[in-house]
């Protein structure tokens, strides 16, 4: 999408106006460096980028995307690698 190198802050916003309404990502810090007041996209934050880990955890995933709403983040632990 050309979003390559966008910042947190300015990635939710062209996120948002896009129409975007999930983020799913592993980076841990999104969540505590944004204000979250009036936001119109839901972060779902995983502990892990590792794919063989994440596909583990498919199932929480998904339940996070059912309960995403406007606004609000989830953090979906993935365990370690060589679980």
């Amino acid at each position: 999408m050309g979003w390559k190198g966008l910042r947190n802050g300015v990635l939710l916003q062209v996120a948002e106006d896009a129409g975007i309404e999930v983020l799913l990502t592993a980076e841990g810090n999104l969540t505590y460096q944004q204000n979250w007041l009036n936001r119109r996209i839901a972060v779902i934050t995983l502990s892990d980028n590792h794919w063989p880990t994440i596909e583990k955890k498919l199932p929480e995933i998904i339940r996070a995307l059912s309960l995403a709403v406007p606004g609000s983040f989830q953090f979906v632990n993935c365990g370690d690698p060589g679980e």
